[in-house]
This record gives C-alpha cells, structure tokens and sequence, in this order.
C-alpha cells in the first residue's frame, strides 16, 4: 500500500513543484498553541509537517530551534503530548502528512514498538530520526514498517557516495539532505552544496530527495526548488513564533503569511 508521505510528495510531483514541508517543536509556545500554529502552516499552504519531539540536548539543531525546544520542556510537554499533537493536526487535516522528527533516546526509552504503534494511532505518517545510524536502524524499521510508518534519514554534503547508497537503501518515504554542514537555522542564502547533494543522492535512489536547514523566505524556496523534490523550513517558522511574544493572533498571522511566501516559492521555480 502506498504510504500518506508518499501520496502527498506525489501529488506535489504532478503539480510539477516541490512540496513545502514546515518544522515546529511540540509543546512550542505551548501544546495548543502549537497546534494552532501548525494547522496555519497547514493552512498557509505547508503540504507535510515535522513535529519535533524537544530534546533538552538538541545537538543538531541551532540556537532558534533550542530555544523552542527549552520553551516547551519548560512548559513540561511530554510524549503523550507530542502524540496529541500530531493526532488533532491529523485529524484536522487529514491531506497532509504528519511526520514526528526526534532524536533516538526518546523513542528508545519509550519503547520502539510501543512508539511504533502509538504513532501509527495518532496518525502519524512517520519518523525523521536525525542521530539514528541505519546500522542500528533494524529494530525501528521492522516496527515502524508494521504500522505503515516511513523512516527518513539525513544526509549531509560530507557524505561520500557509498555512504548515501546505504542510507537511501535503508530509507522510506523521502530522503532529508542537510543544504548546508552545521547546525539548524535560517541563513541569509541556501548552501551551494546543497545541488550536488540532491544530484548525488538521486543517483542512488528514486526516493523524493528534499532540502533542509537555512531555507527561510519565499526566494530561497523557490532557488531549491529548482533542483529538489521538497523544501524542509522549521527555523523560520520558529522565530516568527519568537519574534510575536505572548501576541498568538500575531504568531499564527505571521507563520500563515511565511507559509504563504514559501508556499508560492515552491510552485514559481
């Protein structure tokens, strides 16, 4: 059967453009405010969304998505509440694809089949597992691949063409290529490794290869879109959440209109 993220990406090739796929931690400003804010990136015109699992050592990830993630640990989100998220995003939208992005310590003091399943439930379409080395993967995808989940894995400009063939043969739904080498956040222009990764990747693989980290206007979106399959964008978001304060009509206008921008980015390439 056909998996959600699949169809979604799909859909997205036949309009011949790139899917946007927005980013926000769970729990961020808070777990209903975060689900707002999600659905009016949805209703901006995000075709998937990542919803971030907050870690209190996010070594991937930059300094806007770690302030995030301490707002939400703060606030005391959990598991569940992360589950909840992508269940009420699910359930009110239900053409988009809601996938979890998380480090894998969570997931593995949870219980891999127990998340498994309890993602699945929710209405999850799958997993983003940034830290989680396919050589160890084989546990999680035999379970995930029971409930219908999709497991994306992340390359890197450093990754040397054997290396990518691994991970993309281990690898479903789409493959996540970092734009740039570092961490997460918004860049005043999108890395120029980010075309040679995306040429790279696709030689390994007929997996959607889509772009991530530094993406964070409509411009940008359209340069990627130009050469990838998806246009991943979470700093971006995050900091118009930021810069809104305690304002959540002005936070969910402001990451609607950046939804808005991006979204006719990807469709102007």
């Amino acid at each position: 059967m056909t998996s959600k993220l699949t169809t979604v990406l799909a859909q997205a090739g036949a309009e011949d453009r790139a899917a946007l796929i927005g980013y926000l931690p769970a729990g961020f400003p808070s777990v209903d405010g975060g689900i707002r804010a999600i659905s009016a990136m949805i209703e901006g015109g995000c075709d998937i969304v990542e919803i971030g699992l907050p870690h209190s050592d996010p070594v991937l990830d930059g300094a806007t998505i770690q302030t995030a993630d301490d707002i939400a640990l703060r606030g005391g989100v959990r598991i569940t509440d992360v589950l909840r998220t992508v269940k009420e995003v699910a359930d009110a939208h239900p053409a988009t694809a809601v996938l979890v992005m998380t480090y894998w310590n969570p997931v593995d003091r949870y219980g891999v089949a127990r998340f498994a399943a309890d993602l699945a439930a929710a209405g999850g379409a799958g997993v983003i597992l940034p830290d989680l080395p396919v050589e160890e993967s084989g546990e999680w995808r035999k379970a995930a691949g029971e409930h219908g989940l999709d497991t994306v894995f992340v390359v890197a400009p450093s990754s040397k063409d054997a290396r990518l063939a691994e991970v993309t043969a281990a690898g479903s739904g789409f493959v996540y290529a970092a734009a740039v080498m570092g961490v997460t956040g918004s860049r005043a222009q999108v890395g120029d490794l980010a075309e040679d990764l995306v040429a790279r990747t696709r030689a390994t693989t007929e997996l959607p290869v889509c772009v991530g980290l530094g993406v964070s206007n409509g411009a940008q979106a359209a340069q990627v879109a130009g050469f990838a399959d998806g246009v991943i964008v979470g700093s971006a978001f995050v900091q118009r959440i930021l810069d809104a304060g305690a304002d959540e009509a002005a936070a969910l206008d402001a990451v609607g209109a950046l939804a808005g921008e991006l979204a006719q980015g990807v469709r102007s390439r």
